[in-house]
């Protein structure tokens, strides 16, 4: 074999290497919104399979944010720790209510929901956050209808279908079928004042534990309630910390960062159908025809939404960039050569 044909190979073999290494590259932020999926699906079935087995919710919160609060707190002392002086009284104020609306009440009450209901049911709603988001968007006046507009009607549109699938979800039930199943033992505001994410996320998760443990222990406080033992419900715990809280807030700051704010929602529906699909194969859950029915409804209105979202926003960013864009200087005129003769 000559080295001409070596040279060739090797050649060829390097150029195979690189389109892979590119492939992967331009693939990274796809791989990372589907593990972000994969990791919500399984914290939804773990979460029910405790739930069901009557562990107390708050404890579970409480815990949860613990060990989130640990994963996070190396990050921010190795990248933001020498920003540490610099936090605001606006920016504690944020961080509290950021953990007592955005992360004790709304994960207590869709906690109590999934304990009454099961993970498909839940995880149906999720898909609603985005519409009501802009909902109230609009009428605090941070966002408009633009209703003249293609993408304003279309987000219009989706907005409709995604209400209408929830109502179908909630009201109709039709009828069910089962699968054969294995038998399993059962943020804008504040990062304005501090933009500086690892080191908020740990502080609101240690406000959101301590809050939740206050509550908690008005509540019950039974030892038995927050007892914690080598069972599923330490997996649980260290499973929604670790993963399900720290590492989605990296991929998804990652994400966002080079795809921008509306590409992580289009991937919610496929937590959705994953843990229908899961909950129906390992828990035994009945699907039915009007859950089906609303689901395909509320991803259809979703992803309409989210279009309209973007055009919208791609629409908005052209109009900033002309508005900003220097005039052109004009060209001289006979009265203007004469002002400047006289």
């Amino acid at each position: 074999m000559d080295e001409k044909s070596v040279a060739g190979k090797r050649w060829r073999a390097g150029a195979g290497c690189n389109e892979v290494v590119k492939c992967f590259q331009s693939s990274q932020t796809l791989l990372s919104m589907l593990l972000i999926q994969v990791i919500a699906t399984g914290l939804y079935l773990l979460s029910r399979i405790i739930l069901s087995n009557g562990s107390f919710i708050f404890a579970l919160i409480t815990y949860r944010h613990v060990v989130a609060a640990i994963c996070v707190a190396p990050f921010a002392f190795f990248f933001e720790r020498s920003n540490w002086n610099i936090i605001t009284g606006r920016a504690w104020f944020w961080m509290f209510i950021n953990s007592l609306a955005g992360i004790i009440m709304a994960m207590g009450l869709y906690y109590y929901g999934l304990r009454d209901t099961n993970a498909t049911y839940a995880t149906n709603f999720l898909n609603l956050v985005p519409i009501l988001t802009f909902s109230i968007s609009v009428t605090v006046g941070t966002e408009k209808l633009r209703l003249k507009t293609k993408a304003g009607r279309v987000k219009i549109v989706g907005g409709f279908f995604c209400v209408v699938g929830a109502l179908v979800v909630s009201l109709y039930k039709g009828p069910g079928f089962y699968i054969d199943h294995i038998n399993w033992s059962r943020k804008v505001n504040l990062y304005k004042e501090y933009p500086f994410r690892y080191t908020t996320t740990a502080i609101t998760c240690i406000m959101a534990a301590a809050e939740a443990s206050v509550i908690g222990v008005c509540l019950d406080r039974r030892r038995a309630a927050w007892s914690l033992g080598w069972d599923m419900q330490l997996v649980t715990i260290v499973y929604s910390g670790a993963l399900a809280s720290t590492a989605t807030f990296c991929l998804i700051l990652y994400v966002v960062s080079v795809r921008g704010p509306t590409y992580p929602p289009m991937f919610n529906p496929l937590s959705l159908i994953f843990t229908a699909l899961l909950e129906a194969l390992f828990l035994g859950e009945k699907l039915t025809l009007g859950n089906l029915l609303g689901t395909l409804l509320i991803i259809f209105g979703l992803y309409s939404f989210l279009w309209g979202q973007k055009k919208d926003s791609a629409e908005s960013n052209k109009a900033t960039a002309k508005l900003d864009e220097p005039e052109p200087p004009q060209a001289p005129t006979m009265t203007t050569e004469i002002e400047e003769r006289v």
